[in-house]
């Protein structure tokens, strides 16, 4: 084997790797179990949400990290779709009327068979990455909960802290 046909060979080899890496990445960002009618609702929600929400054909959001109004054209809606919690993400490309790149993901929300786009954010600014945690979000059953449970101490005549019956010091 000759000097010429080990680089080819590890060339190829070094190619090969380098697309097994992509891909992995790709597929990091998309969840397959979310198809068929599911997947082109959750875009079907993204893409209404933009158009709602833009103004001269641009999509206006507030970026509350580098403190100002965007207004970004839209360039492309990714294929991706995960699930984080209670949402579905997905993400597209945006431009600034400078140039700027905006990596911009969607949470869409099912609700009775319905899907909506609740906001936009900003995930990637250029070539950096925001980090953020939709996974970490509260229990939405435990707030309701804890809002019953608070509307039903309102109106009872019952005045109890830490569990004990306060209610004799109720003389006013």
């Amino acid at each position: 084997m000759d000097n010429k046909s080990e680089v080819s060979t590890m060339t190829r080899l070094v190619l090969i790797l380098m697309m097994m890496g992509i891909g992995t990445n790709a597929l990091a960002a998309d969840d397959p179990s979310i198809k068929g009618e599911k997947r082109s609702s959750i875009q079907a929600a993204m893409s209404t949400h933009i158009a709602e929400n833009s103004v001269d054909g641009r999509y206006v959001l507030y970026d509350p990290i580098d403190d100002k109004v965007l207004k970004l054209k839209l360039d492309d809606l990714h294929d991706g779709i995960v699930q984080k919690s209670d949402f579905y993400v997905s993400c597209a490309d945006f431009s600034a009327s400078d140039g700027t790149y905006y990596d911009l993901d969607f949470m869409v929300v099912e609700n009775d068979g319905e899907y909506k786009a609740l906001q936009g954010f900003v995930h990637k600014v250029g070539d950096t990455k925001r980090k953020y945690h939709l996974e970490n979000t509260v229990d939405t059953t435990t707030v309701a909960s804890v809002q019953e449970t608070a509307k039903a101490t309102e109106t009872s005549d019952t005045f109890t802290l830490f569990g004990f019956d306060l209610s004799w010091l109720k003389f006013w």
